[in-house]
């Protein structure tokens, strides 16, 4: 898997949303846009660095996805990420390209998709067909978008994914993987 996030910045708190508001103001009434909380300016711009560089180049938040995407899924899924701060309040995208071990056609994984629980596929190939940042604001579904076939590898998928962070973080997802566990009766419930 080859992700590249595109996080808001509520992901980085109140602070941050404070920041982006104050600096998309300021430059237009030409202040010159002081980073406080960021490393550079966000308002018009992008950030390829959230949280701590570590030894290897990468970023704590490019690691945790990793490491994390291992945890759940499988300890043999190779996977790299590039994660970057985008002058959005709230929303997180996600440009994913997957390559599976047997094929797959886009028409399949769309339909495999349609019936996953807490996802909505909105996969239309024309202006407007696909899911933004902005559409998902107060939502708690977790949208696909612009599902196709990768020709530069063998069975690779390249699909779009939006969400409201601040619905469908990480409290409401641990909470919904423990339901989906004990009504499948793989684990017990109290």
């Amino acid at each position: 898997m080859v992700v590249a996030t595109y996080q808001s910045v509520s992901g980085a708190g109140k602070e941050a949303m404070d920041e982006l508001w104050n600096q998309t103001k300021g430059i237009f009434v030409t202040d010159t846009p002081t980073p406080r909380k960021f490393t550079k300016q966000i308002a018009f711009n992008v950030i390829p660095h959230i949280d701590v560089f570590l030894d290897d180049g990468s970023t704590k938040e490019e690691w945790k996805m990793v490491a994390e995407t291992k945890k759940i899924l499988d300890t043999k899924i190779k996977l790299t990420a590039t994660c970057v701060r985008v002058p959005v309040f709230v929303g997180h995208s996600e440009a994913v390209n997957i390559e599976f071990e047997n094929p797959i056609s886009a028409a399949k994984a769309r339909s495999i998709l349609r019936e996953a629980p807490g996802l909505l596929v909105v996969d239309k190939r024309e202006d407007g067909g696909y899911i933004t940042p902005v559409e998902c604001v107060g939502d708690y579904a977790t949208y696909v978008s612009r599902i196709r076939e990768d020709p530069t590898v063998e069975n690779g998928l390249n699909i779009w994914i939006v969400s409201d962070n601040l619905r469908k973080g990480a409290a409401l997802n641990t909470v919904q993987i423990a339901e989906t566990l004990i009504n499948r009766g793989l684990v017990k419930g109290r």
